[in-house]
């Protein structure tokens, strides 16, 4: 496993780096109406899984946030309980939008989603959102806490996964 990053100020807005891959997949936005791919993603999350919207956004940010730290940290173990990965797996299933992030973030490749079957209960959710603290993120401590004790990770076996 990698090293963790050094402490980065705090400065990071999800909001601001989804919608900045905008001219990579215009026609996710242009083609359904709305005026950002956070609004898309937003609405996509309000339509499957999250019944209120001020929940969605904030899902929603802390996946952006996980997707972001875990690109731009690789081989670093990391994890997310079972409401932050509504927010990843968000944009994973958006594929177009999730290609645009891999390039972005990821060095123009695909980042692997390799889930194990079985939840690790090891500390795995808290030292991840610490993580992300130390890569500029503000975390949503009640989003992380609340399924501290139950991650959903990824087979580290799986070259380039998260």
């Amino acid at each position: 496993m990698g090293t963790a990053v050094e402490t980065k100020p705090l400065t990071r807005d999800p909001q601001i780096i989804l919608n900045a891959l905008r001219d990579r997949v215009p026609h996710l936005i242009t083609d359904v109406g709305v005026d950002s791919l956070w609004e898309r993603e937003v609405r996509l999350l309000l339509r499957d899984s999250v019944a209120v919207r001020s929940l969605a956004e904030r899902i929603l940010g802390q996946g952006v946030a996980y997707l972001v730290t875990a690109m731009e940290n690789p081989g670093v173990d990391m994890g997310v309980g079972y409401t932050v990965d509504l927010g990843v797996h968000q944009i994973i299933l958006d594929t177009p939008l999730y290609f645009a992030f891999c390039d972005e973030y990821n060095r123009g490749v695909y980042k692997h989603h390799a889930p194990l079957i079985e939840r690790r209960r090891d500390g795995t959710v808290l030292r991840t959102a610490e993580l992300l603290r130390r890569s500029g993120f503000a975390v949503d401590e009640e989003l992380w806490s609340v399924d501290a004790s139950d991650c959903s990770p990824c087979d580290n076996q799986v070259p380039d996964s998260h």
